[in-house]
């Protein structure tokens, strides 16, 4: 570097790709909202932890787990209803209704699922009631993060995040008990016999869940989660939002005496920050819709709070659309809050949202409880018999759908002449029928010979019939196949 260059002067600073975290701290909030979201949290948070250990009756044969996804049998029971592979479109049925609910939420409610239901949003919620137990409130924890680590705050930091740890290992804990004997696999994990991936599954959710609901919070919905991004396609003047009034509020007072000495000259806001401070993502709702804003409605609380105290009329910020609060603004009578839910949009998904519903039950009422499937093998395809006969060899698959045994009349339809038999049994048990027992929520694969008179089409077609007893009238599966002969293309 030569001298010039030594004392030549620096260029502009390089831009900053991305802003710097700034600590959340949400103050404590008592209102009907807050409320909700207490109740909201605790019956997410107990459907969650309770559901995997609440029993279910299905007989002997099948297991007693209410909501069980048993990947080694294959199976996703649900109280009384069984899904199995061959039928995961119910699982895709329920996953199209979820998405549907979200787009149902959002075009009424706006961003609710975000305020109350996300687990994000229960699990941060959760974190922050323990941050405040441990920590106190809002100053509280700006004076302890700024003071120096003294031994009362690593006790404090140790304590809060040793809660914060078990909450986090419940929660995976929680988790694989969805799929697996909730108590038989509970005394593994403590008696150290449980599978591998059960431990690395805990590990991993114990990592999310503390890393997510501890530290990241707010990052999580403002740049991690795309569900923001996708609301705004969603969402119109006719949403409901969280607003603030601005017309109303502004111009601020900056306290409530300036305003009580200057009648009629500020806004009712006066500018003291308790709907910032009560904010989980930390934003002004001030500064008007943002992706920050998730509709808590905390901010609502604080300043409905505020306003009583300083009595003026509540609402300042408010649940509102934009078309109401222009409505409102004008000095009109805005729509109520049944015209704003039950629009057509919102009506429109809820009738697509209900119809697939009640189509998933109607198929799952009226489906068949028996299967069969057969398949002709192809090597060879035809064997000729010494009595002249034509043999051919199918592999027949009968599923048994319910949760206990039951023997089953396999036969021939069509076919004159031909019989069959169990490939366990010989030419001389051939019959036109014969019985097979299959087990309770299984599938019963066999091979059966089919044998015919050698005179007829080269390719024939007939059916296998597999019937059923029940309780009300007898259940039938019928399958096509076809039977070869010499001279068949």
């Amino acid at each position: 570097m030569n001298l010039v260059d030594s004392i030549a002067p620096e260029g502009p600073p390089k831009p900053e790709l991305y802003e710097k975290r700034k600590g959340v701290y949400p103050k404590a909030v008592d209102g009907n909202f807050r409320r909700l979201k207490w109740a909201i949290m605790v019956v997410t948070l107990g459907i969650y932890y309770i559901t995997p250990w609440i029993r279910w009756d299905r007989g002997p044969y099948a297991p007693d787990q209410a909501v069980l996804v048993d990947l080694a049998g294959r199976r996703f029971y649900m109280f009384g209803i069984e899904i199995w592979p061959h039928e995961f479109y119910y699982v895709a049925g329920l996953l199209i209704m979820a998405g549907v609910g979200l787009f149902l939420v959002t075009s009424a409610f706006g961003r609710a699922w975000c305020g109350y239901a996300c687990p994000q949003t229960v699990w941060t919620d959760l974190f922050q009631h323990v941050e405040r137990w441990v920590d106190g409130d809002r100053n509280a924890q700006i004076r302890l993060e700024k003071a120096p680590w003294t031994a009362k705050k690593v006790a404090k930091r140790g304590t809060k995040w040793t809660i914060w740890l078990l909450i986090a290992m419940a929660t995976g804990g929680a988790w694989i008990f969805y799929f697996a004997d909730a108590p038989t696999l509970f005394g593994q994990l403590f008696a150290g016999e449980a599978p591998f991936v059960a431990y690395a599954t805990i590990g991993v959710l114990t990592f999310t869940t503390f890393t997510l609901g501890g530290f990241m919070r707010e990052q999580v919905c403002i740049y991690m989660c795309p569900w923001p991004r996708i609301q705004t396609a969603m969402m119109d003047e006719k949403s409901l939002t969280v607003t603030y009034k601005e017309w109303r509020g502004e111009p601020r007072s900056h306290g409530i005496k300036r305003a009580e000495e200057n009648p009629g000259v500020f806004g009712d806001c006066i500018d003291c920050n308790q709907c910032v401070a009560v904010c989980p993502t930390g934003i002004d709702i001030r500064e008007g819709p943002q992706i920050g804003c998730i509709t808590c409605a905390l901010c609502i609380d604080a300043c409905d709070k505020v306003m009583d105290q300083v009595g003026r009329p509540r609402g300042l910020i408010d649940y509102a659309t934009l078309e109401a609060a222009e409505i409102e603004q004008a000095g009109g009578t805005p729509p109520t809050l049944k015209q704003t839910i039950f629009r057509p949009r919102a009506l429109l998904y809820f009738a697509l949202w209900a119809g697939i519903g009640m189509a998933m039950l109607f198929a799952v009422g009226t489906r068949d409880r028996l299967t069969i499937n057969a398949i002709q093998e192809r090597n060879p395809t035809f064997v000729q018999l010494s009595d002249g006969g034509v043999r051919n060899s199918f592999d027949v698959k009968i599923r048994n759908m319910e949760n206990r045994p039951r023997t089953m009349t396999l036969e021939l339809e069509g076919l004159p002449g031909g019989v069959m038999w169990a490939g366990s049994g010989s030419r001389d048990q051939a019959l036109r029928a014969f019985d097979v027992t299959v087990p309770a929520d299984q599938l019963l694969s066999t091979r059966v010979f089919v044998a015919a008179p050698r005179a007829g089409d080269p390719s024939e077609d007939f059916a296998f019939r597999v019937t059923a007893p029940a309780a009300e009238e007898d259940e039938t599966a019928l399958e096509p196949a076809r039977f070869t002969r010499p001279g068949a293309e």
